[in-house]
């Protein structure tokens, strides 16, 4: 295979049975704060066109200004260890393996460029509820991976979460949908252990995906 796997980065535990609760996907393909209109889109259009072609993206990254998420936008915009903008795209991901069908995504490195491949049911979830996603997973940049590097990434996303609900309360609307359900298990583990990252470290710990992983990773040399 071409690719190199980064990670199975999306909590195979928490995305596992949400279904059976009646989470589904949104048929709502303007899930915008009302800040996001045809206007200001297109002013912000030249900054990530050359990240992602789907405007939902866009707003998703742009979302990510004035929260901790700010690393992570500056990272798929070129600012990363590969010195190249991330390439994002939904796709699907059973072409990549079957295995990976029911993730929500996946980082992967291909030579030099950095890559994230974000499940197509989530093309219609609201831009908050994928802003925090992308916080986690521009922090992915290299081929290694650790239960270091994975508790980090879920904490930024759930602290991310948090700042995109507290600057934008409407993208916590559609409590049905299957990534805001998955982004308020997140919160519910963060805000449990008072804002640190002592029940999510669990959750990763015991997540059956990440079972083959170190415990450290370059960068990530602290539990």
């Amino acid at each position: 295979m071409a690719f190199l796997k980064k990670i199975l980065t999306i909590g195979i535990a928490i995305t596992l049975g949400l279904n059976a609760y009646g989470i589904t996907e949104s048929t709502n393909t303007k899930n915008y704060p009302e800040k996001f209109d045809a206007d200001y889109i297109e002013t912000i259009k030249p900054v990530y066109k050359k990240v992602a072609k789907d405007e939902v993206l866009y707003v998703a990254l742009d979302m990510l200004k004035g929260t901790s998420g700010e690393f992570s936008r500056k990272a798929i915009l070129g600012n990363n260890l590969s010195g190249y903008p991330v390439k994002i795209e939904f796709k699907d991901l059973a072409e990549i393996g079957q295995q990976y069908s029911t993730f929500d995504a996946l980082g992967w490195k291909k030579g030099k460029k950095l890559y994230i491949f974000i499940n197509p049911k989530h093309k219609n979830a609201p831009a908050g509820a994928l802003a925090a996603l992308l916080a986690h997973e521009a922090l992915h940049q290299d081929e290694y991976n650790s239960l270091a590097e994975e508790t980090y990434a879920w904490t930024m996303e759930a602290t991310v979460w948090c700042e995109i609900l507290r600057n934008y309360p409407e993208s916590a609307d559609n409590m049905h949908n299957a990534l805001v359900a998955r982004e308020n298990t997140l919160k519910k583990l963060y805000e449990r252990g008072k804002y640190s990252d002592r029940y999510i470290k669990k959750a990763v710990w015991s997540n059956t995906g990440y079972k083959d992983l170190p415990t450290t990773s370059p960068g990530f040399d602290d539990l």
